[in-house]
């Protein structure tokens, strides 16, 4: 895909299984079921969609995934599939050397997990080793200071070793990184989130991280109870959702099993409508590596 002059890439870097409940929130059961069907523990199936970013000067991912790091009662237990983030960057031909740029929504490990590895070892090394690693200052500070509601999504682990030494910065609100692409706050799910708006030759794309984690979250009342400041959440909605659907953007997915992107539109009621661009086969044997048709 190209938004103007850059061109991306959607990348299933594995599978997740999380709560329906939590996942929608207030909204019943009923109704979400529909959409994604639970299964005999209540867990709904997504992916851990991320952004190949190319442009001029610049390759960068937007978020890694959960990674390889966690032991097989954690993988059970949130249903992580085998990690196939390098599967996917092998598809494009890149190694983990050619990536310049690691630009992480948010630190919670399904996000920012492949931000390191263990080597031969054990020691937790870049998984990204000449990259630049960037994140919000707040959520860095969150991630470090937890708390009983969000210290189960923070591993120090995943980003602490890259502050250290140096190859994690931390950003200050709205940010050009490269060219076109830019680091812009989606305040909510956590209050230090970020997505990255891509804008080239008058397109516009952006990758909505979990502000909108699937193509169903996209009407206002469907949020996540996960969301820390699930009203802070529907004011960035409100926010950014109908500028998306007036100026024609397209708008990535990350956790969309089936449509990692789309266009969406407001009718005269102010209700939204998603026209897929990609869609994902139900088993992910069935397209290329990582790569959305």
């Amino acid at each position: 895909m190209k938004i103007g002059e850059i061109e991306v890439h959607t990348l299933r870097t594995g599978e997740i299984r999380l709560d329906g409940g939590a996942m929608f929130g207030v909204v019943p059961r009923v109704l979400w079921e529909k959409k994604m069907p639970p299964d005999e523990w209540h867990r709904i199936g997504m992916t851990m969609n991320v952004l190949l970013v190319r442009a001029p000067g610049c390759t960068l991912l937007v978020d890694t995934g959960a990674g390889d790091k966690e032991d097989d009662s954690f993988r059970s237990m949130y249903g992580l599939g085998e990690p196939r983030l390098f599967e996917a960057l092998a598809f494009h031909g890149l190694e983990r050397e050619d990536i310049d740029v690691v630009l992480n929504s948010h630190l919670h490990f399904d996000h920012a997990g492949g931000n390191t590895r263990r080597d031969e070892s054990g020691r937790v090394v870049p998984n990204f080793p000449k990259a630049r690693y960037f994140v919000q200052r707040r959520e860095f500070e969150d991630a470090i200071h937890t708390h009983e509601r969000n210290k189960a999504s923070y591993f120090e682990e995943n980003f602490k070793p890259l502050f250290d030494s140096g190859q994690m910065a931390l950003l200050d609100g709205e940010t050009e990184v490269a060219p076109g692409i830019t680091a812009v706050p989606l305040p909510g799910h956590t209050m230090g989130m970020q997505g990255v708006l891509l804008e080239s030759k008058g397109d516009t794309g952006l990758f909505l991280a979990d502000c909108v984690p699937t193509s169903h979250h996209v009407p206002y009342p469907w949020i996540m109870a996960y969301d820390l400041h699930p009203t802070v959440t529907l004011e960035t909605k409100k926010r950014v959702l109908p500028k998306a659907a007036k100026d024609g953007w397209v708008l990535f997915f990350e956790h969309d099993p089936h449509v990692p992107s789309a266009f969406i539109e407001q009718d005269a009621r102010g209700r939204f409508h998603v026209y897929p661009i990609q869609r994902w086969g139900a088993d992910p044997t069935e397209d290329a590596p990582g790569a959305a048709p």
